[in-house]
Order: C-alpha cells, then sequence, then structure tokens
C-alpha cells in the first residue's frame, strides 16, 4: 500500500472516530417489553443562586406595610451661631468664646433606633404618609475640657458650662481621654413617602417631613488621667423639645438619612442648632432581599 493510501485510510479512521465521539444517541433497554432510554450525557446542574434575589424581582404592593427595627448610623454636629460676647451667653458658659464648644467629627456619633416604622399608602402606593417611633441618640466630644455642672448655684441664669484650667496647662495636668455631651430624645417622625417603583423588591423612593422629640437623658461623661471616668446627669438647660426637618432617600439595598432642627438644642445662652446625617441599616427588609436555598 503506498504511503498517499496509507494517509488516506488514516483520515478515514480519524474522522469515523470523531463521528462516534459526537453521537450521543442514549442506549436503550428492553425490559419486560418496555423500552427503557438511559441517558449517558451529564446530568445539567441549575445555575447556583446568589446571596441576594435578582434585581428585577417583584414584590406585592399593600396599602399599609410595618417595618421593625431599623437602625440609624451618623454623624451628630451643630451650627454654632451663639453670641458668645453677648450676656447670655456669658451667663451660660462664662469667659467663652467660639473656640469651647468644637468638637471632633468623627467621633460625634448619632445613633437612633426606630423601634417600628409604618407606612400608608396615599395614591397608589407611589405617595405615601410614613410615621413611626424610635430612639435618637446624639453625643457630642469636645476638643476642649468644657464641663458641664449638674448642680449649679441656685440663682437666676446660673453658670453651667466651665472650663477646667487644669486640662489646658502644658503639659496638661489632667488629660482627657474622653469628654461629651450626650442627648437622647424619644422620636417621632412623620414624613411624606414617594415611591417611584412600589412594585419592586430594589425601591427608589424619598422621603421628606418633620420630627418631634422628647428629650428624656441627657449627660456630660467624661474620662481623664486622674479622676477616671464622671458622669454628670442633668439636663444643662437644653430645650426639652427638639423638632426637625427629615429626610431620607433609598436606592436598592443602600439608604440614606439626615435631620436639621428648627432651632437651637438650648433653651438659653448658646445657639447652636444640631444636624445628622449617615447611613440607615434595614434588617428586616434585607431579610426579604435574601435568595431562598
Amino acid at each position: 500500500m503506498t504511503d498517499k493510501r496509507k494517509a488516506l485510510l488514516l483520515l478515514f479512521i480519524v474522522a469515523a472516530l470523531f463521528v462516534k465521539a459526537q453521537d450521543v444517541r442514549p442506549d436503550t433497554l428492553v425490559i419486560g417489553g418496555v423500552t427503557v432510554i438511559r441517558d449517558n450525557r451529564p446530568l445539567e446542574q441549575e445555575p447556583k443562586k446568589g446571596f441576594l434575589k435578582s434585581l428585577h424581582s417583584k414584590k406585592r404592593v399593600r396599602k399599609a406595610t410595618t417595618e421593625w427595627g431599623m437602625i440609624d448610623i451618623g454623624m451628630s454636629s451643630f451650627v454654632d451661631n451663639t453670641n458668645y460676647e453677648g450676656a447670655g451667653a456669658q451667663a451660660y458658659a462664662p469667659a467663652s468664646n467660639n473656640q469651647w464648644f468644637k468638637t471632633r467629627g468623627f467621633k460625634s456619633r448619632n445613633i437612633n433606633i426606630w423601634i417600628v416604622t409604618q407606612r400608608y399608602s396615599l395614591i397608589n402606593s407611589y405617595v405615601n404618609f410614613q410615621y413611626g417611633l424610635g430612639l435618637e441618640l446624639n453625643n457630642y466630644f469636645y476638643k476642649q475640657p468644657v464641663r458641664y455642672d449638674a448642680n449649679p448655684p441656685a440663682v437666676q441664669d446660673p453658670p453651667v458650662v466651665s472650663m477646667d484650667p487644669r486640662g489646658l496647662t502644658t503639659p496638661p495636668e489632667r488629660v482627657y481621654k474622653k469628654n461629651k455631651l450626650a442627648a437622647d430624645y424619644v422620636t417621632v417622625p412623620l414624613m411624606l413617602n414617594f415611591n417611584f417603583t412600589p412594585d419592586r423588591l430594589y425601591p427608589f423612593e424619598l422621603s421628606a417631613g418633620v420630627s418631634v422629640g422628647y428629650l428624656y437623658a441627657s449627660r456630660n461623661k467624661t474620662i481623664t488621667s486622674d479622676e477616671g471616668k464622671l458622669k454628670a446627669k442633668d439636663a444643662f438647660g437644653l430645650s426639652p423639645w427638639k423638632l426637625s426637618y427629615v429626610a431620607d432617600v433609598t436606592l436598592g439595598v443602600i439608604a440614606l438619612y439626615g435631620s436639621y432642627a428648627f432651632k437651637s438644642m438650648y433653651q438659653r445662652g448658646l445657639d447652636m442648632t444640631p444636624y445628622t446625617f449617615g447611613i440607615r441599616l434595614r434588617p428586616a427588609d434585607l431579610i426579604n432581599k435574601v435568595e431562598s436555598r
């Protein structure tokens, strides 16, 4: 046999083997007159599910909804418009100036715990009335060694805040590791919610309105090198009521919030308008977005 014929024969054999390998026809067995088809192909596996449901997932639209346990984590601060040369400021904090109440930005925190929030549809779930009940916790960490007096003298417009001279010496006789004012409120928000995708599991929505807060606890906490941990508990002339503009925006799983008070948080002496901003965590909503296994 010539080399040319050998090469041609080898080519036919390879082609036949290739065709045979592509033949995926199932084997058949006949058992008791019944033909059983045995497919040798590997089983097709379902695609693995992700942790969260698809972005295109739908949800049932309800007239009213309730959500429990939302948590806000963010920053607390204030706009200081105090006239420190005025008699009111000098009576409340003698010898004070605009440096006394400077805060440490990233340490001054706001945490809101929304026990329950409800939403009632006004226009086909696109426009909703939203209200709730929660705790608003604000911490203002000061850079300077200012102290609040829980037992001021029994006189009209007594001094409440003073500067600790031992914290101002060089080097300081008393080192302040922590110095904060905490102001905690029971708060009720009343808002209009605009949901642009009410049937989507991952919505785009905006809310805006007002909140009413009642001061239920306030304290000045210090930790120093020689005194250790001290807490002075009192109202310190803070206003018992806090009215604020509030707003939030939700895009899918991300929710942001903010608030700005109507007026100063102090009844006298200091003119400081508080505000907050941060991120909102919605555990119950996140659970609804988790893919079932």
